[in-house]
């Protein structure tokens, strides 16, 4: 989710909920205590200089059960830091602590904010020999090869 659009959503909710990928809610008096930008210069494991940006929200909560943060202060957070920034409209990050901080892109189901997992890839699998899909075998062509034989010295 871009952060247009996280702001076009707030525009429509009177609360804002986060659900974390295994169904569990923020709870509900969460602040966000960072608005910002990442910037990530980077070589891949190919040889491959990347640029990466993302918009990046920062969930905490603590003893405080009387706040609850409402849409439009949200808003109002996004365009400050859109102004004082100078944010662009990049994809949204999201780190919560759960056992150690968890980072998370954003979805939305028309009355959550859904963190959904990432996933770490290889950027350069062309480069590192790995196929893109496993090789598919046929066993019957595996019982005529004498690759395991006791005379092949391979097993």
């Amino acid at each position: 989710m871009k952060l247009s659009e996280i702001k076009q959503r707030l525009s429509t909710l009177e609360t804002i909920a986060f659900k974390l990928p295994n169904g569990t809610l923020v709870p509900s008096h969460f602040h966000v205590t960072e608005v910002g930008k990442i910037d990530k210069h980077f070589i891949d494991c190919g040889g491959t200089v990347r640029k990466e940006s993302v918009i990046n929200f920062q969930l905490w909560e603590e003893n405080d059960y009387d706040h609850r943060l409402h849409p439009e202060k949200l808003v109002h957070i996004i365009e400050l830091s859109e102004k004082v920034l100078g944010l662009e409209d990049l994809e949204i990050e999201v780190e919560y602590q759960g056992e150690t901080i968890g980072k998370y892109n954003l979805d939305f189901d028309g009355k959550h904010f859904l963190l959904t997992n990432k996933q770490t890839d290889c950027l350069a699998k062309d480069k590192c020999g790995i196929p893109a899909e496993k090789p598919k075998v046929k066993l019957a062509e595996l019982q005529n090869a004498s690759c395991c034989t006791p005379e092949s010295g391979l097993c």
